[in-house]
């Protein structure tokens, strides 16, 4: 049985405000004053009906609003756990950044030197295919919609913890015969396409927030009402030619994006 605290406070039915309302008001501030830390349970139904002065169904649809905003677990029947999930800082004027990409030359790729700098265990799966990619991507390589692409697509993965899912898609032309059709993780000086002859000179970075598909719900594990960000990069070469686009989605929780820009 979870511990009760001494700070116990009583929902006041004459604010105006909804008591569940107040119950998970009250219960969002002590998780995030870490007085419930994540991986703890919450207190009981019953040892928060106590807690509040309220009904048991008030105090589960305060829970259920917990749920929803991906605090805690459902918990059905198993009683509710404080999620527990430490960000990740993403770079992103670093990520792919040619003249950081030092960490290349021992084998590393950007994705896992940057997780490996915060003190985290990178994995990735990956999988190479043929397709006719979605308008949105031809848009963006500049090619005709029938046109097929390279598409690796990869599942990144902190500490065994899936934080993205990311597709990349590239002009055949470009990718054939090179590191970038296995599918494993590769990394070369400077970056796979520097590499082989095509160094990626800029980027255009697109970033949306949205709800999840039931796919990718499924696959990050996030309870209903979780957003994910989607974070499509576009990177240019010589004479301004589109060389990839990456897709990025990832849970909204699970990452602090960050961007460096000159005053």
């Amino acid at each position: 049985m979870s511990e009760m605290r001494e700070d116990d406070v009583t929902a006041n039915s004459a604010s105006g405000r909804p008591l569940f309302e107040q119950v998970a008001d009250e219960l969002r501030t002590q998780i995030d004053d870490g007085v419930y830390p994540g991986g703890e349970a919450l207190p009981t139904e019953a040892e928060l009906v106590g807690k509040f002065g309220v009904s048991r169904q008030t105090v589960r649809k305060a829970l259920e609003r917990l749920g929803h905003e991906g605090l805690v677990t459902s918990g059905r029947g198993r009683g509710r756990i404080v999620r527990e999930y430490q960000p990740l800082s993403w770079h992103l004027t670093h990520f792919e950044n040619e003249a950081r990409r030092a960490d290349t030359a021992e084998g590393t790729d950007a994705w896992s030197a940057q997780v490996q700098s915060q003190g985290r265990e990178p994995r990735e799966q990956v999988a190479v295919s043929i397709i006719q990619p979605p308008k949105e991507i031809s848009d963006r390589l500049q090619l005709d919609p029938e046109v097929y692409v390279v598409l690796r697509q990869r599942q990144r993965l902190a500490d065994g913890v899936l934080y993205q899912l990311s597709s990349s898609y590239f002009p055949q032309d470009i990718v054939e015969g090179t590191q970038l059709m296995a599918p494993m993780s590769v990394s070369a000086p400077g970056g796979v396409l520097a590499a082989s002859g095509h160094r990626q000179l800029r980027y255009i970075d697109e970033i949306r927030c949205r709800m999840p598909d039931p796919d990718e719900a499924r696959a990050f594990g996030i309870p209903g009402g979780t957003p994910v960000f989607r974070h499509m990069r576009t990177g240019y070469g010589e004479e301004g030619r589109p060389l990839r686009v990456m897709v990025t989605v990832t849970p909204g929780d699970r990452h602090v994006l960050i961007y460096e820009v000159n005053a």
